[in-house]
């Protein structure tokens, strides 16, 4: 039960946040991209968050905290707290003054490219009973060298350039895209620091890096 509040108390927060961040800066509630984000967004997260608490609540409640301990990780949230409200606020300020006109099909794309970083989100959720928000090593932690893991070293993060990247494009705006496009700069530090980390304190990590030789995107980096 106290598992359940709490998930419900950041869910509500943080649809509330967001709908701060779109809607006021878009001068009221017509905005039809921000209620299609919305719904992309929230909709399954409410369904993966009830999947977790029936069946992996132990997972839900590590993706619950986010208190990092590494500094390096405290200035990486920094960081993403400055984009996402940011991406968020010019997105809708651009729908307000009608800056950008983005096409049906470039909306659709945006969208289908969201839901699918949603599934490979879930994908990965699903193989590592380790997946945490914050960067730790957990008692008894093993690698995970299978599945996605066998293609890259951090498919979590290749997820969410899927789903975070195409926002500004749900939202109908192109200049929304500047902010979010130091998305992936955050992802790279934080990758890094990452394997940091776990290469002086996870049994097999170095092994992995080995064996894997990508760590976001195959063939490239």
């Amino acid at each position: 039960m106290k598992l359940m509040l709490s998930a419900l108390v950041k869910f509500t927060v943080g649809l509330v946040a967001i709908g701060i961040l779109l809607f006021l800066p878009a001068g009221g509630f017509s905005y039809p991209g921000g209620w299609l984000f919305l719904s992309l967004l929230f909709i399954p997260m409410l369904i993966m968050g009830i999947v977790l608490l029936i069946k992996s609540p132990e997972l839900l409640k590590k993706r619950l905290n986010g208190r990092e301990k590494e500094s390096t990780q405290k200035g990486v949230l920094t960081l993403s707290g400055l984009i996402f409200p940011a991406g968020f606020i010019v997105s809708a300020l651009d729908h307000r003054f009608a800056w950008s006109q983005i096409p049906m099909w470039g909306t659709v794309t945006a969208s289908l490219l969201f839901l699918f970083g949603y599934g490979l989100y879930a994908k990965v959720m699903a193989e590592n009973a380790y997946l945490s928000r914050t960067i730790e090593v957990q008692e008894g932690q093993k690698v995970i060298s299978t599945g996605t893991y066998g293609i890259v070293r951090h498919p979590m993060y290749l997820a969410t350039l899927f789903m975070f990247l195409p926002m500004p494009i749900i939202l109908g705006s192109y200049f929304g895209l500047i902010p979010f496009a130091f998305y992936p700069l955050v992802i790279v530090i934080r990758i890094l620091n990452e394997e940091k980390v776990l290469t002086h304190e996870l049994n097999g990590y170095a092994e992995y890096k080995e064996k894997v030789k990508y760590r976001l995107i195959p063939f490239i980096w």
